[in-house]
């Protein structure tokens, strides 16, 4: 299983953290205490690399060198360890919402049989798309 590591920077601020990866542009958060900090941090990077790779994005190398950065004083780094692939199967078998429309006397007729909506429509799409359950396609 993939495991991706990068250190982050935690800079206390007067409401708790600020919190920023070196090597990764862009990913920051913040949280109001250290475990706050830790957690979103972990969640962070994770959310950012999945929209990194969604996009086709080359992922950044990992460094143990943060020499580069003027840190806070008070400032904390720490690894963040991430499974990506992990992350990405929650993220793409997540139940989403959406809405369709219907003839009124269709869906009047579904109700009366009982008929589990999102299920049909998923075995529909699936059928339509010609993809079995297992498989992910873009």
């Amino acid at each position: 299983m993939r495991k991706l590591t990068y250190l982050a920077v935690l800079e206390p601020t007067k409401t708790g953290y600020s919190v920023f990866f070196p090597d990764v542009d862009g990913c920051i958060t913040v949280g109001k205490d250290f475990a706050e900090a830790q957690k979103a941090a972990k969640e962070a990077l994770e959310l950012h690399i999945y929209g990194m790779e969604k996009d086709g994005d080359e992922l950044p190398e990992a460094t143990n060198d943060v020499s580069r950065y003027h840190l806070e004083q008070g400032a904390l780094v720490l690894p963040v360890t991430i499974f990506p692939d992990l992350v990405r199967n929650d993220l793409d078998n997540k139940a989403v919402k959406t809405n369709i429309t219907l003839p009124a006397w269709l869906k009047e007729a579904a109700e009366a049989e009982n008929v589990n909506f999102s299920k049909v429509m998923q075995t529909a799409l699936m059928e339509y798309l010609n993809l079995n359950g297992n498989q992910y396609a873009k």
